[in-house]
């Protein structure tokens, strides 16, 4: 990870993330415009940015788009960060049920996960992706998603041997623009409780906003908050490349 550190301590190559993280998809060019620097050494920023895979590259003729991957800087925070801040969050969390006289912990501690991502594509195939199992399979942890999608509807991911890995029961179906669901983990050692996700699709010229909002996670969810990291970003490569995200054994 030392690569990433390093690659995240030049000013110039943090202001190409927040360009990216602002318009995905930017073109080689649109980039240059922006920094006070010669082609050559924005290229060379560039480069960096993509050997440590903070950015993927997609080529469509003469022109090369730039895509933001947040998958190593989601590795960063599951060691670094969240380890560092998880006691303190719990001394906070204690200090305010004592504070407020809460005796029901879970209670105190639900909260609610956001997270969104702009994939370039459709409304109508976004859809599709994230209700057809042969595209779940591709970037949903190789699980296959199972529903009639009608409201009330049971909602199953399965593993590629038929277990079952997260269930679910559809709460509300607006294609394609909106997608709400109950979720309950499976693929621990025992059944996770039962919280609720909603997937939001908002067309915007060119790209579609997929917003995520989770809601009933604690703090000690912090892996599937993560995994709602890797699924957003496989998505998007799988529809914006037609290859799944390509993540190291381990990582």
């Amino acid at each position: 990870m030392d690569d990433i550190f390093k690659a995240l301590g030049d000013p110039t190559r943090r202001l190409i993330l927040d360009l990216l993280r602002q318009r995905d998809g930017r073109t080689v060019s649109e980039i240059e415009a922006e920094i006070d620097m010669t082609r050559f050494g924005v290229m060379k920023h560039l480069g960096v940015l993509e050997d440590v895979g903070l950015i993927t590259a997609r080529r469509e003729g003469r022109f090369k788009y730039l895509h933001l991957n947040v998958v190593p800087l989601q590795r960063l925070m599951d060691r670094w960060i969240d380890p560092m801040l998880r006691p303190w969050a719990r001394r906070l969390e204690d200090l305010r049920q004592t504070l407020e006289g809460e005796t029901t912990m879970q209670a105190a501690a639900a909260t609610v996960y956001q997270t969104e991502i702009y994939i370039r594509t459709t409304p109508e195939r976004l859809w599709q992706a994230l209700t057809d199992p042969a595209d779940t399979a591709n970037y949903y942890f190789n699980s296959a998603v199972r529903s009639d999608w009608k409201t009330g509807s049971k909602l199953s991911y399965l593993w590629p041997d038929g277990k079952e890995m997260v269930s679910g029961e559809i709460i509300e179906v607006d294609p394609p623009r909106k997608l709400v669901t109950t979720f309950i983990p499976l693929f621990s050692d025992k059944p996770g409780p039962k919280t609720r996700v909603t997937y939001g699709l908002e067309p915007m010229g060119e790209v579609v906003r997929l917003v995520l909002t989770h809601e009933g996670l604690t703090e000690a969810d912090v892996g599937i908050r993560g995994g709602w990291v890797r699924i957003f970003n496989g998505l998007k490569t799988w529809l914006e490349t037609g290859r799944p995200l390509a993540i190291p054994p381990g990582a």
